[in-house]
């Protein structure tokens, strides 16, 4: 313990009073003689590079190349990703890759190349291997997308697991997004980012890196394409970016940089090269489909830590009842827990709990159960006492289980990357759906262990099943949220077979979105938390995890009115719009910032409401190709730099581009516009693209615009569904796609799709199948006549 400890446990001790301080300050001491003990100390290291390369060996999609300290294999897949891997590493197995690894595609041929090397040439990409070892990503006309110089491993002398380094090279012009949940993003500038899934333990900022969420992920989009990078490792690591300079020093350009430097674990790389489209459909095919969510959970949620009681959720659901709001779900958070225990109930707070779920689902609000991972430690609680008979909590090397601290105090954790453990787990759901509970978030899973100093998790010489593999916690950490998500999946799935789950989860990993989605996290309260949720929602996006929001309001302090509102205004069109606040934080509910903000809360959920429908199809092709409900606007044009560079608007599915306010004092703002006409969705102006415009943003509404011939389903005056067309521009045409479901069952429905054109003078719709055209089975309602100088 240094000096800088005693000062954080000193400052530890008078944040949450002496008991709990000193308690932190002790959990703190036990990690660190844990680890002393536990971790094998880092010794001499011996450096090694691959090496001249010596021959190579063709087989199925690609074949080994073997140097003469190290050894490459590649593979194309017949999805067109590309699979290297060093010195043995295979794709399997992995956390990140659902079922099987892709079939190899045969048409792709291992070749000899130009000075020593080797080359792989397939159908959509080139890779070519260098005499010692660099890997170079090219389109089939021989433009270099990524270029990855040749590793470096250090190695323990006396054995052990290999610290490596991996430093790639991209074009000038390419930008960086993606790397799990970052605030600063969502193009991420020049810094090192750290894989370490991390729970601040303070409300966060744009400032603020490593979060709940990290992934080593990247989508480099430059103008020749786009490509995704995944490394399969889940130890601990960093990424340190530096973005390009075109014409930089005497003229020439200068490449961004990525470098990669990884404590453990196989060196071993996915490519995907496309459009965005493509590249994440597959991403998508490689790491799973992601998890449907019910219709009712693309509705309103609220949530707060601290509604202390049945009367008070009672309470403000009438208060949303009263004053004709909608709303969807209502959360509860560890204060209906009986001590902070998961899998319990507080029966004084809440002593009818399944009652309560039942009134609630007939007035159509669903309720929602958060649920941690660590374990009161506690004989007598039987999830520990029932955990303790299966053996089912994490050890640490001498065999001892692991004991952190957490809000209920000292705790024990599953070791969910044992498959025994996880269907264990998977049974106590049961005990919330006898509640009546219908959905599920997951906390405190990074995993987190308060701790005075040092790292709030549990020690790095936990030792953990790993599915069989066996190791410690520096490599399951990462991993651990995911294998909760997915014991908590499989188990709803047994127990409420005809159901979706509905689940969401503050951390997670490559893969995530098969289970469901996630949220912000504790963001901070005030403008950059506002600017903050966009950026965490858009990279989570490119990463494949489609479904996500933030804390609307913050997750601390009291909001004005007026940022409360335009919070308000963004999470209407987010995937996931919850409201949700500290337990010492100001109030959430719309009602509480005055009529004017009332009334304009109004307009925002009447909106969402209307747009279920459209939320719901976007859903269902999230898990069908992989693209996300919220894209950024460069989305259809990567090649637009202009739009490359916007991070302030987003895309919301094909149709619509919604532009929030992040600004206090803001009623008007400027917004890039892909190519294209674009309809002002409340005032019907028209505005042509690509370019930048300004447009109106009064307080009662964020800009909303749709695009010229999208057809977007929405919910009719009746509740039905309906089509609301936007007139196309002349001479063109236009369309959309149209999923009617409105359940939460496991049917297939059946993807409608629609063309609007212009015949004379009338703009009419028509349905594409496989039998032919024919007439919308439901009611069509044409927009954008007249734009707002009344011509057509």
């Amino acid at each position: 313990m240094d000096g800088r400890d005693l000062v954080r446990s000193i400052k530890a001790v008078g944040a949450v009073g002496v008991t709990q301080g000193l308690r932190a300050v002790r959990a703190a001491w036990r990690r660190g003689r844990t680890d002393a003990a536990g971790l094998p100390p880092r010794g001499a290291e011996r450096a090694r590079v691959p090496g001249p390369v010596l021959e190579a060996e063709p087989g199925p999609g690609g074949g080994v190349i073997r140097f003469s300290r190290a050894e490459l294999r590649i593979v194309v897949t017949v999805s067109g990703a590309v699979f290297w891997g060093w010195d043995g590493a295979a794709p399997e197995p992995s956390y990140a890759l659902a079922g099987r690894c892709p079939e190899p595609d045969a048409r792709a041929v291992l070749e000899p190349d130009k000075d020593g090397g080797w080359r792989v040439v397939a159908e959509r990409v080139t890779v070519v291997v260098s005499r010692h070892g660099a890997v170079e990503v090219q389109t089939p006309g021989g433009v270099m997308l990524r270029r990855d110089l040749p590793p470096r491993w250090w190695e323990p002398v006396g054995g052990g697991r290999a610290r490596w380094m991996q430093r790639s090279e991209v074009p000038a012009d390419a930008r960086f997004f993606g790397l799990g949940g970052r605030a600063s993003g969502p193009r991420l500038r020049d810094g090192v980012y750290r894989l370490w899934n991390t729970d601040p333990g303070v409300p966060f900022g744009p400032g603020d890196d490593p979060l709940y969420i990290t992934m080593p992920v990247q989508l480099v989009v430059s103008d020749a394409a786009t490509h995704l990078v995944f490394h399969d490792t889940s130890w601990d690591g960093t990424v340190t970016l530096r973005e390009g300079e075109e014409g930089a020093g005497s003229g020439h350009d200068r490449a961004g940089v990525s470098e990669l430097r990884m404590e453990g674990g196989p060196l071993r790389c996915w490519v995907m090269v496309g459009t965005p489209a493509r590249v994440l459909l597959a991403w998508a095919s490689l790491t799973g489909q992601a998890a449907v969510p019910p219709a009712w959970a693309l509705g309103h949620h609220h949530a707060r830590w601290g509604f202390g009681s049945e009367r008070e959720v009672r309470r403000i659901v009438a208060g949303y009842r009263e004053r004709g709001l909608p709303l969807d779900a209502v959360h509860l958070d560890i204060d209906h827990f009986d001590e902070h225990q998961v899998f319990t109930v507080d029966r004084e707070r809440f002593p009818h709990l399944s009652g309560l779920a039942e009134d609630l689902r007939r007035d159509g609000v669903r309720l929602v159960s958060i649920v941690d991972p660590a374990v009161k430690a506690t004989v007598g609680n039987a999830v520990y006492d029932s955990g303790t008979a299966e053996d089912a909590f994490v050890r640490d090397a001498s065999g001892r289980v692991v004991r952190g601290l957490v809000w209920p105090g000292e705790a024990v954790f599953p070791d969910f990357t044992h498959a025994r453990v996880r269907k264990w787990w998977g049974h106590w759901y049961e005990e919330r759906l006898a509640q009546g509970f219908s959905g599920y978030w997951h906390d405190m899973n990074e995993p987190t262990s308060f701790a005075a100093f040092g790292e709030s998790t549990l020690p790095r010489s936990a030792r953990h099943d790993l599915d069989g593999q066996g190791g410690d916690h520096r490599e399951a950490h990462n991993v651990y949220a995911l294998c909760m998500a997915g014991a908590g999946y499989e188990a709803l799935r047994e127990l409420s077979p005809g159901r979706r789950p509905f689940l969401f989860s503050r951390s997670g990993w490559a893969g995530m979105q098969r289970y469901g989605g996630t949220w912000s996290g504790d963001v901070a309260t005030g403008w950059p938390g506002l600017r903050a949720s966009l950026s965490l929602v858009l990279g989570l996006g490119l990463c494949g995890v489609p479904y996500s929001g933030p804390d609307v309001g913050g997750f601390d302090g009291s909001p004005s009115p007026e940022l409360f509102l335009r919070w308000f205004q963004l999470g209407a069109y987010l995937p996931l719009f919850r409201t949700h606040a500290s337990l010492r934080a100001g109030r959430r509910e719309p009602w509480e910032f005055g009529p004017e903000v009332l009334e304009h809360a109004r307009v925002a959920l009447i909106e969402r409401r209307r747009l279920l429908p459209y939320f719901v199809t976007l859903a269902h092709l999230a898990r069908r190709t992989g693209a996300p409900y919220v894209r950024p606007v460069w989305w259809g044009a990567p090649e637009d730099r202009a739009l490359r560079d916007c991070e302030d608007a987003f895309l919301l599915g094909d149709s619509l581009l919604v532009a929030p306010v992040l600004d206090p004092g803001a009623d008007r703002r400027a917004v890039q516009l892909p190519r294209g006409r674009w309809y002002d969705t409340v005032t019907g102006r028209a505005y042509e693209g690509p370019g930048q415009v300004l447009v109106d943003a009064p307080l009662s509404r964020i800009p909303v615009l749709a695009r010229a011939g999208a057809v977007v389903p929405v919910r009719g005056e009746d509740g039905g569904l309906e089509l609301e067309v936007w007139a196309p521009a002349r001479g063109r045409t236009g369309g959309g796609l149209v999923v009617p479901d409105g359940g939460d069952g496991w049917e297939e429905p059946e993807m409608e799709r629609y063309v609007s054109r212009w015949e004379g003078r009338r703009v009419v719709v028509r349905r594409e199948g496989e039998d032919g055209v024919s007439a919308p089975p439901h009611p069509v309602r044409v927009r954008g006549l007249l734009d707002g100088s009344g011509q057509t």
